[in-house]
């Protein structure tokens, strides 16, 4: 059962700051709860994580079922999804990354992605960006977008903290 929703930056970045080579017990707990399905993500957001290299790139790649949630699979409420995403787009348009010579300060349409999904299963997002401190009318990340939409959001330290995993 899925609990959570994944943006990349979730795990890439912890996994630069802690890497697996020297934290093995930490991201062996990370691989079981992608083994066990806890995760979900969308298909823009797996092809990033794809990229993830060592044990935790073999994870996900071997556990592509258990992670990325695909658009007309009916084991779950994809046209919900699909009317959040598309949603999102429209209202959001004015701090797209993509409408902003792909800026990296503001959110893209792959952070829409995950939020939409995680508006869709009423699940929180991991992701290690942080709320704008000052809020404009262009300038936007992950934990800014959750907020507007009612989405919990979660940095990894948090994740690790609801799910009881230490050290």
């Amino acid at each position: 059962m899925k609990k959570y929703c994944l943006d990349t930056s979730g795990l890439s970045n912890p996994l630069e700051a802690m890497p697996a080579d020297i934290y093995v017990s930490l991201w062996a707990q990370i691989e079981a709860r992608i083994t066990n399905g806890d995760l979900a993500c969308t298909a823009e957001i797996y092809e990033e994580l794809t990229h993830l290299e060592g044990p935790i790139g073999d994870c996900i790649k071997d556990n592509e079922p258990n992670l990325r949630l695909e658009v007309g699979d009916a084991s779950w409420d994809f046209a919900t999804y699909l009317e959040h995403a598309t949603r999102m787009q429209v209202e959001y348009a004015a701090f797209l990354r993509e409408n902003h010579s792909g800026k990296k300060s503001t959110v893209g349409l792959n952070d829409l992605s995950i939020i939409a999904l995680a508006k869709t299963l009423a699940l929180p997002v991991i992701s290690m960006e942080k709320a704008k401190a000052h809020q404009s009318d262009k300038w936007r990340q992950i934990p800014d977008v959750c907020a507007l939409e009612k989405v919990p959001h979660m940095n990894f330290n948090d994740y690790l903290r609801a799910e009881g995993i230490q050290l």
